[in-house]
């Protein structure tokens, strides 16, 4: 009936993002180019009204994301047995990042040392250790002396930035780990860290519900963003001026466009959303409390695609609820996902139909809770931060488990092998 089609335009309406018309044609551009890297043909094609140069250096070959590339079909089952285990942390591994070489991994915890190790990747041997302090001595002594809840590194490799729950955020030198500067200024514990890539802006997310823009080259402040109701649990970025942030309890997710000090909510989780991270510049996926995972594009305000009770329930019959996701992790520019909880397994899956449905693939054993997830930038690895108890408290203590670090190899299945020209005559 009329009113029944007026009403489904009006709702699609209300699900669309404004955009402004320079917005608009950037996207439909990104549209354009997408559809001919699948036809294979040259990326510098014209687009009436549109010039594509700079726009093919920003989003295609440049600062930001290549061609979507299908990874999920390619790699074959993790074999537990080839699960490397590295120990070091006492208390609950909270948070970790991979060197953009993916020669090292950086790990910190609720011990307040940060390891900067350098674990080395190939060897498994901690190469750095920076030690906890006491509150109120950071200034005199170099390490936290509190739980580390957050790290991010640099593209180039150079800048490696933590941030506690005593409101600090410290930069380090990632190749000496010396520590060169505390930033100060948020009102609470500082929960989520991102550097732009190929810059050195950093974006930092608070319990104090505010995103801050630093320029770390310059040890410089740069300024302040509001709009979440609730603590920020997470955050990151990618080449584009902007960032993510997932909004715990207050059930939002927000895209911050730095320039236009401004920002979209997104809304389709029921419970708090803990985890999130950005697959390329147009997707992204974040984790809750309540069991579910959640698919976006970034011109939606409802999630693309949503699995719930991802990770299965816990409890006993009469009070059962889902495992809540800790973490989530996106093998950037592919179809290939890693989500984590206390389920005993971390769980692979695969995007599909344009990002408009999650089919899991695998799950690979882990006992605790896992607190982050990486992927190598190669592909060939995640890393999985495992700790007895969840990175923001202590609601549930999983005594077996262990404080430690986890390499999960992932193996890429064989190419079929070509086929034989025809003989000639």
């Amino acid at each position: 009936s009329p009113s029944l089609g007026r009403r489904r335009r009006r709702e699609a309406a209300e699900e669309e993002v404004e955009e402004t018309p320079q917005e608009k044609k950037l996207r439909l551009a990104k549209l354009y180019l997408e559809e001919l890297r699948q036809h294979g043909e040259s990326c510098l094609a014209p687009v009436p009204g549109v010039m594509l140069l700079g726009h093919c250096h920003a989003w295609g070959r440049g600062q930001g994301s290549p061609a979507h590339i299908s990874l999920s079909l390619q790699v074959q089952p993790p074999d537990p047995a080839s699960i490397r285990v590295l120990r070091g942390h006492q208390l609950p591994v909270t948070c970790l990042v991979i060197s953009p070489d993916d020669r090292f991994i950086f790990s910190a915890s609720k011990d307040g040392s940060l390891i900067k190790c350098k674990w080395e990747v190939e060897s498994g041997k901690r190469l750095c250790v920076v030690p906890g302090a006491k509150k109120g001595t950071e200034e005199r002594h170099m390490g936290h002396a509190s739980h580390v809840l957050c790290m991010a590194i640099s593209s180039d490799g150079k800048y490696l930035a933590t941030g506690d729950r005593n409101k600090l955020i410290m930069i380090w030198d990632a190749a000496t780990c010396k520590r060169l500067h505390i930033f100060t200024g948020h009102r609470d514990a500082v929960s989520g860290l991102s550097f732009r890539k190929g810059t050195h802006q950093l974006y930092s997310a608070s319990h104090d519900r505010s995103v801050k823009v630093w320029n770390v080259a310059e040890n410089a402040y740069v300024e302040t963003l509001f709009g979440h109701q609730d603590v920020i649990t997470g955050l990151d970025s990618l080449s584009r001026e902007c960032c993510v942030t997932s909004g715990g309890r207050d059930g939002s997710v927000r895209l911050w466009k730095i320039p236009e000090e401004s920002q979209l909510v997104f809304s389709g989780h029921q419970g708090s959303i803990d985890c999130i991270q950005l697959i390329n510049e147009e997707h992204m996926v974040s984790g809750a409390d309540d069991g579910s995972i959640a698919l976006w594009g970034l011109t939606k305000k409802k999630p693309l695609a949503l699995a719930r009770q991802a990770h299965g329930m816990q409890g006993n019959q009469d009070l059962q609820q889902p495992y809540w996701i800790s973490a989530v992790a996106a093998l950037r520019s592919s179809d290939l996902l890693a989500t984590g909880s206390h389920s005993a397994s971390v769980k692979l899956w695969k995007c599909s139909e344009g990002f408009r449905k999650l089919e899991p693939l695998w799950d690979i054993p882990l006992v605790g809770f896992v607190n982050s997830l990486k992927f190598s930038s190669a592909g060939d690895f995640l890393v999985a931060g495992l700790g007895q108890e969840h990175r923001l408290g202590r609601w549930w203590r999983i005594k077996e488990a262990k404080n430690s670090i986890c390499i999960i190899p992932l193996k890429r299945r064989a190419a079929p092998p070509s086929p034989k020209p025809p003989d000639s005559f």
